[in-house]
């Protein structure tokens, strides 16, 4: 897993005496009076200082029980907090009027993605727009008060608004990013015949683009997105092929893999998901509207092996933390297929989630202890999931419509979800009001209650963090 709120410093966002005229854009002049605070206090802590003192993450067994343990290059030991689901959680941020406009009333989210270094979040919408929230400087995550729903204004206005040309694909944020660092705060995506951009998430200045041409020479748009962990390449899925992009060289080079072979085997199809894995292994994984699953090394770009058995186009794939397993979800399939990577030879277990009558691309993420997986669906509801039984253990109503993004926050006991479909308004009920309530296409942020948070390292981070009210905490040292 990348570190947290860390920057590598080996890697460099643009050289201009590598890139050729045209092919990237001038680099955004930077005025520090519009940048965001350094340091945002949650809980009477720095959001980036919390990150920088995790350190790169140990690789996590799934199967032992409460393994929450991270130890840092310091050898302090941290634990993870330890979410409990019993205990619906509150709602404590809601976004909805910010996506609704005269022009598009029915704009709906598409999905909902937190930064590495947890002081914002990313969300997506059928109107071709970014939205950067960022959470407020004072929030304490010890003293979370439910928002409420009948409010005539948001919770919060988004700090950056991006728009895309056309219908967005696919979308990631840089692995290292850090807000005490605008050289870092960037986010890349991919949309309808554009080629890929990089975006600056505290300005909304494109940085620059990673142009793929098809046989024609044309700009061919790549259908998903992904850094991976060292953060210096950027990965894009296309029809039958990936394609490679240097970081530090925005253009059109590139280094591009067939997916399919000579003889037709490998991977067809459309490549519209790709993930790493956490542990630096060096696997990566895509899935294709072919119903396919593939594994690859990312040194050499060898296919290990294809995992067959979904039931429609793969939309969604995600490594546990561990490495071990494999997570997959399909367009229009009811369930998330779970694999072990080490024996491919069948489907560990399925995971149910309402989605069988939607095209939409429904996100499922993993907690930071890897212990739960949160999934949304067409029931408007959040369902919680034991990673070592496979068992349901909890549900709650996020939205009254599809909630189609679902992230856990990479530290604190928070979560995000992103809601909406597209409705279609009967030429009888044209002069009628299309209202929406505030709990349709709408983003919300939710605080989660804690089983533990203890740390055997002093630290005021964990000891902050301690809460009474809302959390039972058990704290050693």
């Amino acid at each position: 897993m990348a570190v947290v709120g860390r920057v590598n410093p080996d890697i460099k966002f643009f050289d201009e005496s590598s890139s050729s005229q045209g092919d990237m854009l001038p680099h955004h002049a930077f005025d520090s009076s519009t940048l965001p605070p350094q340091k945002g206090v949650i809980g009477g802590s720095s959001i980036n200082s919390q990150a920088e003192q995790m350190g790169e993450e140990e690789p996590q067994q799934v199967a032992v029980e409460n393994e929450t343990a991270e130890t840092t290059p310091g050898g302090d030991v941290f634990y993870w907090p330890e979410l409990r689901f019993d205990i619906p959680p509150k709602r404590v941020y809601n976004f909805c009027h910010q996506f609704r406009k005269d022009s598009n009333p029915n704009n709906f989210l598409k999905g909902i993605k937190w930064s590495p270094d947890g002081s914002c979040f990313l969300t997506s919408s059928d109107d071709k727009t970014f939205r950067v929230f960022n959470l407020p400087g004072d929030f304490d995550v010890n003293h979370v008060d439910a928002c409420s729903l009948a409010a005539d204004e948001d919770s919060f206005v988004a700090s950056v608004v991006v728009s895309e040309g056309e219908s967005v694909y696919d979308y990631c944020w840089y692995p290292y990013m850090s807000a005490s660092d605008p050289t870092t705060s960037v986010f890349a995506s991919t949309a309808r015949d554009h080629p890929i951009h990089l975006w600056d998430a505290t300005s909304g200045q494109l940085r620059c683009t990673y142009r793929a041409y098809d046989a024609m020479d044309e700009i061919t748009a790549a259908f998903s997105v992904a850094f991976n962990h060292a953060g210096n390449k950027l990965f894009a899925g296309y029809n039958n092929s990936l394609r490679v992009f240097d970081v530090h060289r925005p253009g059109r080079d590139f280094e591009q893999y067939s997916t399919l072979k000579g003889n037709k085997d490998g991977q067809s199809g459309i490549i519209s998901t790709i993930a790493f894995c956490p542990t630096h292994t060096g696997l990566l994984a895509t899935g294709s509207y072919s119903q396919t699953t593939a594994i690859y090394n990312e040194d050499n770009m060898e296919l290990l092996y294809i995992l067959h058995g979904q039931e429609a186009g793969v939309t969604h794939v995600q490594f546990s933390k561990d490495g071990n397993y494999l997570y997959t979800g399909g367009r229009k399939d009811p369930y998330i297929y779970c694999w072990d990577v080490r024996n491919t030879a069948g489907i560990v277990y399925k995971l149910y989630r309402s989605s069988e009558y939607t095209n939409q691309r429904i996100y499922f993420d993993i907690e930071p202890c890897g212990r739960h997986l949160g999934t949304g669906g067409q029931d408007g509801q959040v369902h919680i999931y034991d990673l070592q039984t496979g068992q349901w253990v909890a549900s709650f109503q996020a939205a009254s419509d599809t909630i189609n993004g679902f992230c856990f926050h990479p530290f604190l006991p928070l979560a995000a979800s992103s809601s909406g479909h597209r409705r279609f308004v009967m030429p009888d009920d044209c002069d009628d009001d299309f209202s929406l309530t505030a709990e349709e296409n709408c983003a919300s942020v939710w605080g989660l209650s804690c089983a533990s948070m203890t740390e055997k390292a002093d630290s005021d981070y964990w000891r902050e963090l301690d809460t009474q009210s809302e959390c039972e905490v058990n704290q050693s040292s």
